[in-house]
């Protein structure tokens, strides 16, 4: 499984493991999680930066009916995860 760097808006770094992918109506959007434990957590982040960029910028998704809508999406691409809430 694919570990990536996340830079924080204090500067400091963080890694993550990448889960699954996809792109939802032009928009990139990864699950990734804080360890390959059973009890990980999970984060959804979507690419928001520009079409000619180079490298991808992530942000966590934070408007709930976006959240919700994607979750759905990974849900049914990982049905041999048990997601709990």
């Amino acid at each position: 499984m694919e570990k990536i760097k996340f830079q924080l808006d204090d500067g400091t770094v963080e890694e993550f493991y990448v889960e699954e992918q996809t792109r939802i109506g032009g928009i990139s959007y990864i699950m990734v999680s804080d360890s390959l434990e059973d009890e990980a957590t999970v984060y959804i982040m979507k690419d928001v930066s520009e079409d000619t960029s180079k490298e991808a910028c992530y942000e966590m998704v934070e408007d709930d009916r976006e959240l919700e809508a994607v979750f759905k999406v990974f849900e049914q691409m990982m049905e041999d995860v048990d997601f709990e809430y």
